[in-house]
């Protein structure tokens, strides 16, 4: 009796064992290992005038980071150069580099026009502060047009530090101003803006810079501390360019900025509205950006 007791227990054993390898087998796959966040990066370039090289910058939470997932979500090109007000390295983000100046140009041409009659000032503060193209003409006559007058604006570039950019002394579109084509890359823009503070004889045209007329306040305009202008355009196929440059305040100093976006739809409202986004990017890493003063 014993004997067919433990036998008995034993094929309990064994079918339960069994069982239990059976339900292992059916059971559900193990959960898939979360996989490790993605770090976003974005390549930075440092001006290799002022000494560098390319580097590549994946902090999270950095500018860096930040602007290349602003960028993954923008149909189009955009880019963004930072320079210190007062000299040191302009880094830059982005995949646009160079286009024309608009009416950006209009910095150098009224500081150009004020410098040799100060009888303008009216017209300059048109030109700067509302954007007004015939004023800005007004200026670029003022200063003997065509060639005398590409020369003088180009003269107050050089002062600024930028050493490529030229101005055209003829229109090379019907539909646009001769200095407004200038081809200006940001990296010479951004240079310009470092140290055009500090040029003699600019003070107007930068107090000027603070007085740009509510519905141009976008981008830049955000900041209360900004000395800026902007300017924008269609090129041949329509597609607008919307850019613009100037001086912000940081916790280190004065920040010299430059941007421009060029939205796939064309749009103007779609460029000024990047350039908004840019700005409010920005604001919230004024922190970590090297800022500075005139000598």
């Amino acid at each position: 009796m014993t004997n067919n007791r433990r036998r008995v227990r034993s094929v309990l054993y064994a079918l339960l064992g069994t069982l239990a390898l059976l339900t292992a087998a059916c059971g559900p796959e193990p959960t898939a290992p979360v996989a490790e966040p993605t770090i976003t990066t974005a390549p930075v370039a440092v001006d290799p005038g002022l000494g560098g090289g390319d580097i590549s910058i994946a902090v999270p939470g950095s500018l860096a980071g930040d602007f290349a997932a602003l960028q993954q979500g923008f149909r189009g090109t955009m880019g963004l150069a930072i320079m210190p007000v007062g000299g040191g390295q302009a880094v830059t983000f982005g995949n646009w580099t160079t286009g024309p100046a608009w009416s950006t140009i209009k910095v150098p041409l009224a500081i150009a026009a004020l410098r040799n009659s100060s009888a303008y000032v009216t017209t300059a503060t048109a030109a700067i502060t509302a954007s007004d193209n015939s004023a800005a003409d007004t200026l670029w006559e003022s200063l003997g047009g065509a060639e005398a007058a590409a020369l003088a604006v180009v003269g107050v570039l050089r002062e600024g530090g930028d050493t490529k950019t030229t101005v055209p002394a003829v229109r090379t579109r019907s539909d646009a101003s001769i200095y407004g084509q200038a081809e200006w890359a940001l990296t010479d823009q951004v240079r310009f803006a470092a140290n055009l503070p500090c040029l003699p004889q600019s003070e107007r045209v930068v107090g000027l810079m603070q007085q740009i007329i509510p519905s141009h306040r976008w981008g830049l305009g955000a900041f209360g501390s900004a000395e800026f202008k902007g300017g924008w355009g269609p090129d041949l196929s329509g597609k607008y360019l919307v850019r613009q440059f100037g001086m912000i305040d940081s916790p280190s100093g004065r920040i010299a900025i430059a941007f421009a976006a060029q939205p796939d739809s064309g749009a103007f409202a779609d460029g000024m509205a990047m350039l908004d986004k840019m700005a409010t990017l920005i604001s919230g890493h004024l922190g970590e950006l090297a800022g500075g003063h005139c000598a």
